[in-house]
């Protein structure tokens, strides 16, 4: 049998009816499936990456914000730090990356997201804020389908006191 020939597999069904499969048939599913499984998503364990934000970006910014949602949730302060300064594209992917930011905090709850925002610079700190409020007022972190519109002193108040600190410090 030559190399040229088409390599076909028989596998037996219950039924006794045969299946063929072709080599071609086998690579073009193989390559499509690593291609989806490689593609952008739009959440990571379960934070959802809202659209604008998810649109705007390449493959490999997906992945970055994803790692960096990963490790937030594992209570990293430098992924949290590096969270805030990703770039959003202004606007509307702004508001996603404040979603991120607050679906991450009711998650990990706010006692232990102080713990991690505790460490991070003054300026750090303002984006944090500016994050925060635009998740609480523009995201869905209630699943309802609506904007919330909360403020961060009734759903976070203790975390705002972080927030306020830095500004009486300085």
């Amino acid at each position: 049998m030559g190399t040229s020939q088409i390599v076909k597999l028989r596998i037996s069904l219950k039924d006794d009816t045969t299946m063929r499969f072709s080599s071609r048939k086998i690579l073009l599913t193989l390559i499509v499936g690593i291609t989806v499984a490689s593609c952008r998503q739009n959440e990571a364990d379960g934070i959802l990456i809202g659209h604008t934000l998810y649109e705007n970006q390449s493959l490999e910014d997906n992945r970055e914000l994803r790692q960096l949602i990963r490790q937030t949730l594992n209570k990293d302060e430098k992924a949290l730090a590096k969270l805030i300064n990703f770039w959003c594209g202004g606007g509307a992917g702004c508001y996603d990356l404040g979603f991120i930011v607050t679906q991450i905090i009711y998650r990990v709850g706010e006692k232990d997201f102080i713990e991690i925002a505790g460490k991070l610079d003054s300026k750090e700190k303002t984006e944090l804020e500016g994050l925060i409020m635009a998740g609480l007022e523009y995201g869905d972190n209630d699943k309802d389908g609506k904007m919330d519109n909360k403020v961060i002193a009734t759903e976070f108040p203790e975390l705002l006191k972080l927030l306020e600190t830095r500004r009486r410090d300085k």
